[in-house]
């Protein structure tokens, strides 16, 4: 028999029903302004390096929200929208509305950046601060993603039916994590699922007037809330100092500071990763290091 159950919770952590699949998320602090704090990548809201940072914040005064976002951690894995961060933006919108907890601070780096503007641009109403960084662009940084997010699954589902999906290592944790995904995605009809795909793909072909992919410039003006960006370091071809200047160019009124730590210190992760020297993912260990400027920001606006 498919094992449907969903995932096993520990006792701080709680969920939401979205679009019929769990999100889960569990809230630090008892009192102060709500900050949503978002990770990058397809990583969940326990990768290492993230709650220092949340804990660095309740400290500050404030709560922390965290979440783990659809096809990540302990959530439901889900396929619709645009883009996977449209579908994100959706699904916070909709986490929020639930807990009714009024407007919030949205803060996230590298694909929680992203996510982070596209709620702030879809959903204004729901965010009163943001603060950004590590943000993702530039012709590397963005084809990278197409690479990592949408093509091992286009190809496994191309030469191996849906079923494909399931000798996908990123979608077997997803499984691992919440037993209910499998039967979540092998529900989905082959040519459907990779509709989405290509569409989520092409959103991550570099074009003019795209400084985020998938997210035209334009819709920038919509974002009219005091914003903090944390700019990417000089040679950082996944975040390039240039898109974090653009993305402040777009934003009227936002602040761009120096990063709190080396400016080659996402190469250095990624190169200690690449030869084993890393034990796990530890690429994020150095966010915590912006909690001062952000409590500095968050205080004053």
């Amino acid at each position: 028999m498919t094992n449907t159950v969903g995932p096993r919770l520990r006792r701080d952590e709680r969920t939401v029903v979205v679009d019929g699949g769990d999100v889960v998320y569990e809230i630090l602090g008892d009192t102060g302004e709500l900050v949503v704090l978002t990770p990058g990548g397809r990583f969940s809201k326990d990768v290492p390096g993230l709650r220092p940072l949340a804990e660095a914040l309740v400290a500050g005064g404030f709560r922390v929200l965290l979440w783990d976002r659809p096809n990540c951690g302990k959530s439901a894995v889900q396929f619709y929208g645009a883009s996977e961060s449209h579908m994100r933006a959706e699904t916070l919108r909709a986490l929020l509305t639930s807990l009714d907890t009024g407007p919030v601070i949205l803060a996230g780096g590298s694909g929680g950046a992203r996510d982070s503007m596209l709620t702030a641009i879809l959903y204004p109403e729901f965010v009163t601060r943001l603060v950004l960084w590590n943000i993702v662009g530039g012709v590397y940084g963005t084809f990278i993603l197409g690479h990592v997010y949408s093509l091992p699954s286009i190809e496994a589902v191309r030469f191996q039916g849906i079923e494909g999906l399931l000798s996908i290592a990123e979608w077997q944790e997803r499984i691992a994590d919440n037993p209910a995904n499998r039967r979540r995605l092998l529900d989905w009809d082959a040519a459907e699922f990779l509709a989405v795909m290509m569409r989520w793909l092409k959103a991550f072909v570099v074009k003019p007037g795209q400084t985020i992919p998938g997210v035209d410039d334009g819709m920038f003006d919509r974002i009219a809330v005091p914003t903090l960006i944390i700019r990417g370091g000089s040679g950082d071809l996944n975040h390039p100092k240039r898109t974090s200047l653009e993305v402040s160019c777009l934003i009227r009124g936002s602040e761009v500071i120096d990063p709190p730590w080396p400016e080659d210190a996402w190469e250095r992760a990624s190169q200690a990763r690449a030869q084993g020297k890393a034990k796990g993912f530890n690429m994020f260990d150095t966010w915590v290091q912006a909690a001062p400027a952000i409590l500095d920001f968050l205080t004053r606006t």
